[in-house]
């Protein structure tokens, strides 16, 4: 009776004429399609700006590629620096072996220099991303069993995945891991859009629960490989990466929640979409104008309340009154003058 497993494919590159198609390319690259494309839904529905996603996984993808690349070599070394080893194998990205956490750790430089030229805070960035990037890692999984690598211990469930003889394997079922990990992203990226609904996540913090999920399912996962991997302590090295950088998120999340609480407000300077310009140069413009405005009312007031200046309002009504006031005393004196008179005749 045969047993039912998961086949894998005899090769993982298909030839169009001279240009060789890859899977393990494919998937990266599908994996970036979707988390940009779910990125960028969530951005704006957060209030940015669309396109502003793209623009800044161009700084992000790049550097992530060659920090997964420069994880993988540096902690596999001896697969490609040693007796029999030709260094030149470590450029051969397509042919498998990206680490995910140099991935998203120089990928976070990356993201960082795009968000500063655009003026927006990273964080919030990597919020609307990060469900995006679980997705991005499962579609990723599938690379590996293109080029049936990443399983676990022999088995013969009926989901095991067929592994052909080759260098450094031999021939059997064995542990689908790639599949586990991949269903387990899926879920870490459910798990990332129903807390973000429910909480609203803010300042990085859906970010650190995606990390902290992951590096959950990647540490369980990892104890069923059988692929050669360094060990401290008699555990593999992606296991004591896992808890370490678990803990870090968790710090990161616990710690955020109390210096900001809640969520960012404005995730993007003039998100409206008006002439491009930054929200505090508007800002700088309008007390600009407010200031000239009050300054230009205050002249026309100033001038409007301006008398000519041949003109004396207020001189004018007190000379009349002393003119009064003097021809109502030479009144009074002069009957006196009159009364003496006709004694002056009779003298």
């Amino acid at each position: 009776m045969d047993i039912a497993y998961i086949p894998s494919p005899s090769t993982g590159v298909i030839h169009l004429g001279p240009i060789p198609l890859r899977g393990y390319a494919f998937c990266i690259i599908i994996g970036v399609f979707v988390a940009v494309w779910l990125g960028n839904r969530r951005w704006i529905a957060r209030g940015g700006k669309p396109g502003t996603v793209a623009d800044i996984a161009v700084w992000a993808v790049p550097f992530g590629l060659v920090g997964g690349r420069l994880y993988h070599v540096i902690t596999d070394y001896q697969l490609y620096f040693g007796e029999g080893r030709n260094w030149v194998d470590a450029f051969k990205i397509w042919e498998g072996g990206l680490g995910i956490w140099g991935a998203i750790a120089l990928g976070a430089v990356g993201a960082w220099i795009g968000c500063r030229l655009r003026g927006i805070p990273l964080p919030a960035w990597a919020d609307a991303l990060a469900p995006g990037l679980a997705l991005a890692q499962a579609c990723g999984r599938w690379g590996n069993w293109f080029n049936q690598e990443l399983y676990g211990r022999a088995t013969d469930l009926p989901w095991a995945v067929e592994i052909s003889a080759g260098p450094n394997r031999d021939a059997g079922t064995y542990h689908p891991t790639f599949l586990y990990e991949s269903l387990w992203c899926v879920g870490v990226a459910f798990l990332v859009i129903w807390a973000d609904r429910r909480f609203k996540l803010g300042h990085g913090r859906a970010f650190a629960l995606y990390v902290a999920a992951y590096c959950v399912g990647r540490g369980w996962i990892e104890y069923m490989r059988v692929d050669e991997a360094h060990h401290i302590l008699g555990v593999r090295l992606n296991v004591w990466t896992s808890i370490f950088v678990f803990v870090l998120a968790v710090v990161y999340f616990v710690l955020s929640a109390k210096l900001r609480p809640g969520r960012e407000e404005v995730v993007e300077p003039d998100a409206s979409g008006g002439d491009g310009k930054d929200e505090r140069e508007a800002k700088a413009e309008a007390t600009s104008d407010d200031k000239a405005g009050g300054t230009t009312d205050a002249t026309a007031e100033s001038e409007a309340g301006a008398e000519p200046k041949d003109s004396l309002p207020t001189r004018a009504p007190r000379a009349d009154a002393e003119v009064r006031e003097g021809a109502v005393k030479a009144d009074l004196r002069k009957p006196a003058v009159d009364a003496e008179a006709p004694e002056a005749d009779k003298a």
